[in-house]
């Protein structure tokens, strides 16, 4: 006769080495983070190879989400719900939480795919923040999102959890080095775009056609901004218009306005193109 499936409580050894990813120094030994909701968890199951460990989820949950149980197969656990609370520091769980193993790769491993647009986030530390750029560059099509300087984990389950499954998908790089990550996105053949305030108006950048080309755009600290020493490296520093009596717009709403500039451009620059090309058959 069959052994019965342990019961698995928050003392568990597998549950208790899972809340242990809340910490950043185990997610770096480990290699792995923490993955909550249904969206994360059907964005991580979706990469391949494979990502994903194991899946810890209520009866609920699993009732309601059959086709990620059958994705997951033989790594999804039916957990009580105090199992999945303490995996997430949330007031109200979403019910699953996956383990998953990192997904950064080195600077020349992202550049070496040829991308086209590029996010830089360097000291950025709030990791709401870091999740919305994440989720604002994936929107945009960005290939690469490098979390530099002193910038927090991405890993971080606020920063997963604002990602909203965007984590998944582009190119993720950690550096500490942000000269280097210049450097580097610059030898790759990508323009560096600084945003900061007081810098040339983006539309004007627009309007010229400065934006079509290859880009990594510089993002930097949500309260100080970037400091002159990498404004200095960059090509042109861009400011987003302000046309009513905002102050200033916040970290990830600049960083939309920018990627989105940019897809724009590109898009229309390639679609050009292609008609260029067309209109040559006839010769």
């Amino acid at each position: 006769m069959a052994s019965p499936e342990p019961v698995l409580t928050p003392r568990t050894g597998r549950v208790r080495a899972a809340r242990r990813l809340a910490t950043r120094r185990f997610r770096d030994r480990e290699r792995a983070f923490l993955a909550e909701g249904p969206q994360a968890v059907r964005e991580a199951l979706g990469v391949e190879p494979t990502v994903v460990r194991e899946v810890f989820a209520t009866a609920d949950a699993t009732q309601r989400h059959p086709e990620l149980v059958r994705a997951a197969g033989s790594r999804w656990s039916v957990v009580d719900a105090d199992v999945v609370a303490a995996l997430t520091d949330t007031v109200s769980p979403q019910g699953m939480v996956a383990v998953c193993d990192a997904l950064d790769v080195p600077l020349a491993v992202a550049l070496s795919t040829a991308p086209r647009l590029v996010a830089v986030c360097a000291d950025v530390r709030d990791p709401g923040n870091a999740g919305a750029v994440l989720r604002c560059a994936d929107a945009a099509g960005a290939d690469v999102v490098v979390f530099a300087g002193d910038s927090v984990d991405p890993y971080n389950p606020k920063a997963v959890r604002a990602s909203v499954g965007s984590l998944f998908h582009p190119h993720i790089v950690c550096d500490r080095d942000t000269v280097a990550v210049l450097a580097a996105v610059r030898g790759a053949g990508l323009q560096v775009l600084a945003a900061d305030g007081g810098g040339e108006d983006l539309v004007d950048l627009d309007d010229a056609g400065a934006l079509a080309g290859p880009t990594a755009w510089l993002f930097g600290n949500e309260a100080w901004g970037l400091p002159d020493d990498l404004r200095a490296r960059a090509d042109a520093v861009v400011g987003v218009p302000i046309y009513g009596r905002a102050e200033s717009l916040n970290l990830a709403t600049a960083a939309a306005v920018c990627l989105y500039a940019s897809a724009r451009a590109q898009r229309r620059g390639a679609a050009a193109g292609r008609g260029d090309l067309g209109g040559g058959g006839g010769s």
